[in-house]
């Protein structure tokens, strides 16, 4: 539909239809001090001129950067035909599928994204995708309240400070007001992995969040700690990389009975980094527990001549059921970025997903060969890992200052994890994927040489 303004005989009818003599008057219970009277906009520019406008800002942006960031946000490949289907307006623009009879297409892909998270990480049952991988969590944190009978007095979530920092402070805002509390779980600063809790830890304790791997990119001891958790009644979250479940444990199967909700971030199916966003947070859990999801499902089901249909099922959300009865207000995210991951995931299928894990794996470990053999360079943990590892930097310079020196050269060295731990002083978490080339790696390394040499 084409967009048509208003002319003044336009604004003075519908001025007149409820009363007031300007459109001023619509915010007269707005103080005085606090509006905004000038915005300071400049004048209009014409087609021309806003384009060249845009160009120039876009010619700012590097377009050979070489990128060893990850912690949550990975540069992968995306084939074309991703985008250039879910970019048609079908899914584009396409708003949430309430009218089934008339939203067959989009109901059926957020179907297909349903199932293939069922896949990745063998739970029973996937909702139509959320926010992000830390809102996932924090409402599974709340949903894990929910389906705690046993310790249904307990306030108290354990946590890994090996948990992604940005995931811990989501949940810290999602369940401040809820009178739940939150304690963190020390990690073995031999091992950089999640130091087993004891007993006497598990008083008033309702869930247990497992990262795999954890933020530091190690692999977790994932069969212990879940089976302490449900030897103690706790609920396991468990928070997960949906590329590295291609050749890891998936979480139904950790411990002797499997974790009981899995969420995590599913950017790295198809979306594109875009300086930040948006992102794909999926949740899947134990069927015994789907009245407790939160956000949306859709089902398959049959009509009255036998044809399969699809239709949204058991939402669970303030707008749609008595606000007493809901899980969370959250719905799902942008449809259009669980359009990419279907199609992603359907474009590699199990095969080609298992051969992009491996990938993933093979170029970091080639890449800390490399790091290892750089006198400035420590790998700070032996651990096993999937594609993030820690490394430290000789204290001969500031990691602030190595990684404002190497930015020069369009390379993104990693994050400084010293801002959310502070006994990691001059360390940097690393990653590599299947965009990693090796000419990539060692001109990280021989990057880092002269840059510490021209600094000294």
């Amino acid at each position: 539909m084409p967009y048509i303004c208003h002319n003044k005989d336009d604004i003075t009818q519908m001025l007149d239809d409820i009363g007031i003599k300007s459109i001023d008057d619509l915010f007269t219970n707005i103080p005085a001090e606090i509006r905004c009277d000038n915005l300071n906009i400049d004048s209009g520019k014409d087609e021309m001129q806003t384009s060249l406008y845009i160009k120039n800002i876009a010619a700012k942006n590097a377009s050979n950067i070489k990128n060893f960031a990850g912690g949550g946000a990975y540069h992968h490949y995306i084939p074309s035909a991703v985008w250039q289907i879910a970019s048609r307006g079908e899914f584009y623009t396409s708003y949430t599928p309430y009218q089934a009879e008339c939203s067959q297409g989009t109901l059926q892909t957020i179907y297909e994204f349903q199932s293939m998270i069922c896949a990745l990480t063998a739970m029973d049952v996937s909702n139509a995708s959320l926010y992000d991988g830390a809102s996932a969590t924090a409402e599974a944190v709340l949903m894990a309240k929910r389906i705690n009978k046993k310790n249904k007095n307990s306030k108290k979530v354990l946590i890994p400070q090996a948990l992604n920092p940005a995931y811990i402070n989501v949940i810290k805002t999602t369940i401040q007001n809820q009178g739940f509390e939150i304690e963190l779980l020390n990690y073995n600063e031999k091992t950089g992995t999640t130091i087993s809790p004891q007993d006497n830890q598990a008083d008033d304790v309702f869930a247990l969040i497992i990262p795999q791997p954890n933020y530091f990119g190690n692999l977790e001891d994932i069969d212990n700690l879940t089976n302490w958790a449900h030897q103690n009644n706790i609920i396991v979250i468990a928070v997960v990389n949906p590329i590295s479940l291609a050749i890891l444990k998936p979480p139904a199967k950790w411990g002797e009975s499997g974790a009981d909700i899995t969420t995590g971030e599913a950017q790295s199916l198809g979306v594109p980094l875009s300086s930040g966003g948006p992102y794909l947070g999926f949740l899947a859990c134990k069927k015994e527990f789907i009245r407790q999801m939160p956000g949306r499902i859709v089902g398959q089901t049959t009509d009255e001549y036998g044809k399969i249909g699809y239709v949204l099922t058991l939402q669970a959300r303030e707008q749609h059921i008595r606000r007493s009865k809901a899980t969370s207000n959250i719905c799902t995210n942008q449809g259009l970025m669980a359009t990419a991951a279907t199609i992603f995931l359907s474009l590699l299928g199990e095969d080609g997903m298992i051969k992009l894990a491996q990938q993933n794996w093979q170029q970091s470990h080639q890449l800390q060969q490399i790091l290892q053999q750089n006198k400035y360079i420590k790998i700070l943990w032996n651990a096993p890992f999937f594609n993030e590892f820690v490394i430290q930097i000789d204290d001969v310079i500031t990691v602030d200052d190595l990684i404002k020196s190497v930015s020069n050269h369009n390379i993104v060295m990693g994050i400084k994890l010293e801002n959310n731990y502070p006994n990691l002083k001059n360390c940097l978490l690393i990653t590599a994927t299947e965009m990693t080339t090796c000419d990539d790696m060692r001109i990280l390394s021989d990057t880092i040489n002269e840059n510490i040499k021209t600094l000294c």
